[in-house]
């Protein structure tokens, strides 16, 4: 099993940061464009809830499309949630998002735990490659994020 952890601070209020992550619309947004990001599921209700199902298509590597469906689980209002792949392209993939109120604004954390498949392949896979293509996705993720709220 592998971890990522990403935190950056945003100055706005934690239900501003609420509101916008809690919205599966806005992860297109924070999504690298190379991967082609696009929600199939059709989205009634705004904001997630425990047990909401997900599907996306997305292009993660040498663009080749996949579909991917994530769970979101454990939704704390305001403080944090999970999303869990279902179907894609990793073993285990559980995507922690955390949200604490820190001096004039909201710390956010994200704390990913990922597994690929192939055993010894997937481990030198992510070595190789899916770690820093990871990396790259909270990177532009960040800059996005610094754009909409500073």
């Amino acid at each position: 099993m592998h971890q990522f952890k990403a935190v950056q601070f945003l100055p706005i209020d934690k239900k501003e940061a609420w509101d916008f992550f809690s919205s599966p619309t806005n992860l297109t947004l924070m999504t690298p464009p190379e991967m082609d990001f696009k929600i199939l599921t059709s989205l009634s209700s705004g904001e997630i809830f425990d047990g909401m199902k997900i599907d996306y298509r997305v292009k993660p590597l040498f663009g080749i499309s996949m579909h991917w469906q994530t769970e979101i689980k454990k939704v704390e209002n305001q403080r944090s949630f999970t999303d869990t792949q279902i179907k894609g392209p990793y073993e285990i993939w559980e995507h922690t998002h955390i949200f604490s109120e820190s001096n004039d604004g909201v710390l956010m954390q994200d704390v990913v735990n990922y597994k690929l498949p192939l055993g010894y392949i997937g481990v030198m896979m992510n070595s190789i490659l899916i770690r820093k293509k990871i990396e790259n996705i909270f990177e532009y993720r960040k800059k996005v994020l610094q754009k909409l709220f500073n």
